[in-house]
């Protein structure tokens, strides 16, 4: 019996993101175009493989059994297609990566263009987001973390620098009218911009100065989400509203300015730098291979 393994395909997509809008955003395709190669398969097959409801799309019995044969299958498929991109001059195609705000902001700018100069070929498709995803689910090949803790079937690479800080400070009219704090405990006593993660949590602050490590949950007058909105919590700092917390090199072009101040420095806790990671295979696409190859290249880690 044929099949069209572009309908296949399709039928992998809604699966894994468990609906047709879902699977539509992951593959880059139209939620109609997957719902037309759904039921064309359906019908060749005679075997409904999807429930649906209003409110959500699962496999049946038959198209979970599909699914967990027809993965790994076209995974290899994808893999032999990949090694005859390889035999390219010079690879081709998207490479999709889902990323946190900051590493689009601080680590892919040094990266980017001369990647994109150097493999003209390659269309790069950045996500960026700070809520942690399944890469392969959303469809991505590769994503970033600021932890080299992975899943077991995650391999992890160095990009961008090894070690970062987070800096404190305030505008200068700000401490103008406050006592500067000589230790984080003083942070309660003040105005402090804060962050709040997807799941809602806040962000508690950590410093450290010669092995002690102090963590402090400050208040004040505004709360952003981490990523989407830093940028205000930044201008509302350099307004003089409060305080805050961020990675260095974000506050650094206002630090030499001068419209922020260090606050604290001597306490600024270091951090490892990020991580590019992805699902370990037994052939590596050659798009990825291309990117890991470039940011392993020694004057692209500084």
């Amino acid at each position: 019996m044929a099949m069209d393994l572009g309908d296949l395909a399709a039928f992998v997509s809604v699966a894994e993101a468990g609906g047709f809008r879902e699977g539509a955003r992951a593959s880059g395709t139209s939620a109609s175009g997957l719902s037309e190669a759904v039921r064309r398969l359906e019908t060749r097959l005679g075997v409904r493989l999807f429930n649906r409801t209003t409110r959500s799309v699962a496999p049946t019995e038959a198209g979970a059994r599909l699914l967990e044969r027809l993965t790994p299958a076209l995974g290899e498929v994808e893999a032999a297609l990949d090694v005859v991109n390889g035999f390219r001059d010079r690879p081709a195609g998207t490479l999709r990566l889902n990323v946190p705000v900051s590493a689009a902001r601080l680590v892919l700018p040094r990266i980017v263009p001369p990647f994109l100069a150097a493999y003209p070929d390659i269309r790069l498709d950045v996500v960026a987001e700070d809520s942690f995803v399944d890469v392969l689910a959303a469809g991505c090949d590769a994503g970033i973390r600021y932890d080299e803790r992975l899943e077991q079937d995650m391999i992890a690479v160095p990009i961008g620098p090894r070690q970062q800080r987070f800096a404190t400070a305030a505008a200068p009219a700000y401490l103008d009218r406050h006592r500067h704090p000589q230790h984080p405990s003083e942070l309660l006593d003040h105005a402090c911009i804060g962050g709040r993660f997807a799941s809602g949590a806040t962000i508690a602050w950590e410093f450290e100065r010669d092995g002690e490590v102090v963590r402090v949950n400050p208040s004040g007058p505004l709360i952003v989400r981490v990523g989407a909105a830093t940028d205000l919590a930044v201008d509302a700092a350099v307004a003089g509203v409060g305080i805050i917390t961020l990675f260095e090199d974000w506050l650094q072009p206002h630090l030499d300015s001068g419209a922020l101040e260090p606050v604290l420095e001597p306490w600024w806790q270091p951090f490892s730098g990020p991580f590019l990671y992805y699902p370990g295979r037994r052939y590596l696409p050659a798009l990825l291979r291309a990117f890991i190859d470039f940011i392993g290249r020694p004057h692209r880690s500084r």
